[in-house]
């Protein structure tokens, strides 16, 4: 019975992480969206959201700590516990990088619109799809749908270069759209920051089914 009810925690467990990760889901949406439309009343959701995550990660942190501490798993349910502590965390990062997109939409509120050379929302589409996919390899148990989202982490990579050279070509072009186009610099490395944590949780999920720690060899971890 004491096991039984240790896997019954294990999978309270992961659906409190799932549900963490809809709400981290939902801050990467919103807040792309916000900055697509200037929309000042989705930046205040995001902020509202972001207190949403920083609770839940909280909670999953102690929920967490408690099992290590009264159960001493061992194997693949340690690993398990392990993966969703460093998920936690990332999760929590996508809900920085969401907010700190909100604060640059915020900073050309009411400014003339200049069209960058950038497409914001198919890069956080691609951002939100490694998500989804590295939830769903959580989620499966999938160690080689996995595999996937960290081979995705390249092309995000390439999206924020060809950004990044195109805003600062449109700066030398126009000066009058040197504020704008920084900013849109900022929010593809954002986007950019969003999908490398995409790529650590399927590298925890990896280590969970694997045992094996391939942080190092496709891409580099961020903090």
């Amino acid at each position: 019975m004491p096991r039984i009810h240790f896997h019954q925690q294990l999978a309270e467990l992961k659906d409190k992480l799932l549900a963490m990760a809809a709400l981290a889901q939902q801050a990467v949406e919103s807040a792309v969206d916000a900055y697509l439309r200037r929309d000042k009343g989705l930046c205040k959701f995001v902020k509202q959201n972001e207190r949403a995550i920083d609770t839940a990660q909280r909670e999953l942190d102690e929920m967490a700590y408690e099992l290590l501490a009264k159960e001493q798993p061992m194997a693949i349910d340690l690993r398990f516990i392990l993966a969703v502590i460093k998920i936690n965390g990332d999760l929590e990062r996508i809900g920085d990088q969401s907010m700190s997109i909100s604060r640059r939409t915020k900073e050309i509120l009411g400014s003339e619109v200049v069209e960058l050379p950038v497409d914001f929302g198919a890069m956080g589409d691609f951002a939100g799809q490694m998500i989804r996919t590295a939830l769903q390899a959580l989620l499966d148990g999938d160690a080689r749908l996995a595999d996937s989202v960290r081979e995705m982490d390249d092309e995000i990579d390439r999206m924020n270069r060809r950004a990044h050279s195109d805003l600062l070509k449109l700066i030398e072009e126009k000066p009058g759209s040197t504020q704008q186009a920084m900013n849109g610099i900022l929010v593809a490395k954002n986007l950019e920051r969003i999908a490398d944590h995409a790529s650590n949780i399927a590298t925890d999920v990896i280590f969970w089914i694997r045992g094996a720690d391939v942080r190092h060899q496709l891409s580099m971890s961020v903090d």
